[in-house]
């Protein structure tokens, strides 16, 4: 059976897992948050006493993640970390551990299985290219750099913790650096991804031009 899959790409803080999840929930699929994944690694490891450089270590970290998904509720070895893998400082090394090649190896199965009837949303930076390279539907979702930090700056002050909006831009502009140069599954457009820039546009224009595509093609292909 060939379960419908969306694949939504896109650099740090470009509207994509908000946009992803509403999209989901609208056609009644499951929902897959792979940076996620990388940042419960990325705490693992540091609970771990594991380096974010130490490639097997992380990997190792990765394989054995005893993660639990629960609505907007997330769980590592039972403690509630909802909170905790959306700091900023997890960020940071959610990108740097996702620079691996052997954990991206390690979550590579761990997302597909996400993927069940009747279909799947998944956003991350690889959706398209590597975990889901056969979706029906592959989006590229951006920003320019300038929108992006100010949508992070109003996120962290919107949850009441102190933010800088300078030091949020460099942090934004080293995780695309990163995130591009990676030896692994680098960000990028592929030649078969939809392009959506939500500079100047808001949530609901967004979900509602990523639902059109999709209409569109499930009609041509009935």
């Amino acid at each position: 059976m060939v379960v419908s899959v969306i694949a939504i790409d896109g650099p740090s803080a470009s509207g994509k897992g908000t946009v992803a999840q509403r999209v989901a929930a609208v056609l009644g699929f499951h929902y897959l948050d792979s940076g996620a994944l990388y940042r419960l690694t990325a705490l693992a490891a540091e609970q771990a006493g594991v380096d974010w450089a130490d490639e097997a270590g992380v990997a190792a970290v990765a394989e054995g993640l005893a993660v639990v998904f629960a609505g907007e509720r997330v769980t590592l070895g039972g403690e509630d970390v909802s909170l905790a893998i959306r700091s900023e400082h997890i960020g940071v090394g959610a990108s740097k551990v996702a620079a691996l090649p052997a954990v991206r190896t390690a979550l590579l199965q761990r997302q597909r299985d996400f993927a069940r009837a009747p279909g799947l949303v998944g956003d991350g930076r690889d959706m398209g290219e590597v975990i889901f390279p056969h979706a029906q539907l592959k989006v590229f979702l951006t920003a320019t750099a300038e929108a992006r930090a100010e949508r992070r700056y109003k996120q962290l002050t919107g949850r009441g913790e102190a933010a800088d909006l300078a030091a949020i831009a460099a942090d934004l502009a080293a995780r695309d650096e990163r995130d591009r140069n990676r030896p692994v599954a680098p960000l990028r457009q592929l030649p078969d991804a939809r392009l959506l820039d939500t500079t100047a546009m808001g949530i609901e224009e967004a979900v509602a031009t990523v639902l059109g595509w999709w209409r569109e093609k499930t009609t041509l292909n009935t």
